[in-house]
Order: C-alpha cells, then sequence, then structure tokens
C-alpha cells in the first residue's frame, strides 16, 4: 500500500527556493518522489538545489522566476508543463519585505510591492495552475503565509497584512475549486532561522525575549517547515481545505 505521504510521481512548483523554507521544501519534496521544479530570482542560486535533489536520486529542474512580474510567472508554469506535462502542486513561498518599521513610514511603493509580491503574484500563480489540476481530478497548493497575518507587529505591518490577505486568498480558492478536488491551505510559521528574517533572530535581546514567551523556547528552522507544506500537499492531507496550519513553537498561544 502506498503511504499517503508519498508524493511519486507529483510534479511540483515550489517558489522561492533557493534558500531557506523553500529550499527545506524541495530537497525534501524530491525525497518523497516528486519531480520538483525549483524557481527563484536567479538561475544561478537554484542550481545548488536542484543538484542536492538530484545527488539524493530525486528529479528536479530550475526555471527562474521573479515572482513580482507576470510574464515571468507565466514562463514559469509554461515551462514546467513543457518539462513535466502538468502542475499537482503549487508551494507559494517566495516574498518580499522592503522595509522595516513603523507603519507611518510606509511608503505607497513600498507597500505596493509588498502587496504585488505576496498577493497578487500568488493569485497569478493559482490562477495558472488551477484549471489545470481541476481537469485532471485534483490538486494541492500550499501558500506559505506568517503568523505576521494573525497578529499586530511593531516592525512589519505591511507585510503582515499581505500574510492576512493570502488567508484570504486561500479560503476563497478553496471555496471555489474544492468541487474539482483542489484544496488550498496555507502555512503560518514563526519566526525562523532564515536569511528572509534575519533582522529579527540576529536582534539576541528580543530573540531571547521571544524565547522566554514561547512554549518551546526557540525560533524554528527550515527543515521543520518543509514537512508541513509536504503533508498539505500530500493525500494525508486529503480532507483538509481553506486552512491556516500554524507552525511557531506555540507562540500566538502563550
Amino acid at each position: 500500500m502506498t503511504s499517503p505521504f508519498s508524493l511519486t510521481g507529483k510534479v511540483a512548483i515550489i517558489t522561492g527556493s533557493s534558500r531557506g523554507i523553500g529550499r527545506a521544501t524541495a530537497e525534501l519534496f524530491g525525497r518523497l518522489g516528486a519531480k520538483v521544479v525549483v524557481s527563484s530570482r536567479k538561475e544561478e542560486a537554484c542550481r545548488p538545489v536542484a543538484e542536492a535533489i538530484r545527488a539524493a536520486g530525486g528529479e528536479a529542474q530550475v526555471i527562474p522566476c521573479n515572482i513580482g512580474r507576470k510574464p515571468e510567472v507565466e514562463a514559469l508554469v509554461a515551462g514546467t508543463v513543457e518539462r513535466f506535462g502538468r502542475v499537482d502542486i503549487l508551494v507559494c513561498n517566495a516574498a518580499v519585505n522592503p522595509t522595516y518599521g513603523p507603519m507611518a513610514s510606509l511608503s505607497d511603493e513600498a507597500f505596493d510591492k509588498i502587496m504585488g509580491s505576496n498577493v497578487k503574484s500568488n493569485l497569478w500563480l493559482c490562477g495558472l495552475v488551477l484549471p489545470g489540476m481541476a481537469e485532471r481530478g485534483g490538486g494541492s497548493i500550499v501558500i506559505v503565509s506568517s503568523i505576521a497575518g494573525l497578529r499586530g507587529t511593531e516592525n512589519i505591518g505591511g507585510y503582515g497584512i499581505s500574510k492576512a490577505a493570502d488567508f484570504a486568498l486561500a479560503r476563497n480558492l478553496a471555496v471555489e475549486w474544492g468541487p474539482k478536488n483542489v484544496r488550498v491551505n496555507c502555512i503560518a510559521p514563526g519566526l525562523v532561522k532564515t536569511d528572509f528574517a534575519k533582522a529579527l533572530w540576529e536582534d539576541e535581546a528580543r530573540v531571547a525575549e521571544r524565547n522566554a514567551a514561547t512554549p518551546l523556547r526557540r525560533i524554528g528552522e527550515p527543515h521543520e517547515i518543509a514537512p508541513v507544506a509536504a503533508f498539505l500537499a500530500s493525500d494525508a492531507a486529503s480532507f483538509i481545505t481553506g486552512q491556516v496550519i500554524v507552525a511557531d513553537g506555540g507562540v500566538t498561544i502563550a
């Protein structure tokens, strides 16, 4: 009997997969049997990830994409279909946060960039893969959001707004496409030790304070978020859609 956690034969696009949570997810998907499309802005940053997947016995293809540019998003999906014939799984992991500070200092340009890259690009990607998934009888989309969409914050408010919007995007798409057996879910990680969140976890005083208020008494690692994405992408989560799975060491319940 095939494990419900297996991704064997599935074709998965993972954006922002040259490092951090995206890379950990891509490498895990490869080990679970998926054919992985590794994607980030620069091809050279993606190659080591694809090589690691192949070295472990998996199959991977690099297709660079700046998620803020619609033609590149379209080329990512078209290139995947050309190479593998379909898209079974989409993990929207890439995101930006060009500012750090109070919302009073958030410029229109920065806000538009945040919403465009973190929300509109996910809508583009989903719109491109959903019809094919529905035609083939199902699929799974996982949006990597953040607990910043659940809580107020002093320094990344614009980012938090975009991540809350991702929750709504997932819920609405889940309602629209559920009858076609396409599932759409979000992961809301807490603070994870990635380059993206470096400004937060390099502040030792802030981390010590946060750890003291976190039941697990530590911040997360990328390899702890990847299995959540794998679960949601797999048949093990076949009756889960429109949900936000929080993976934060318990900080939001403390």
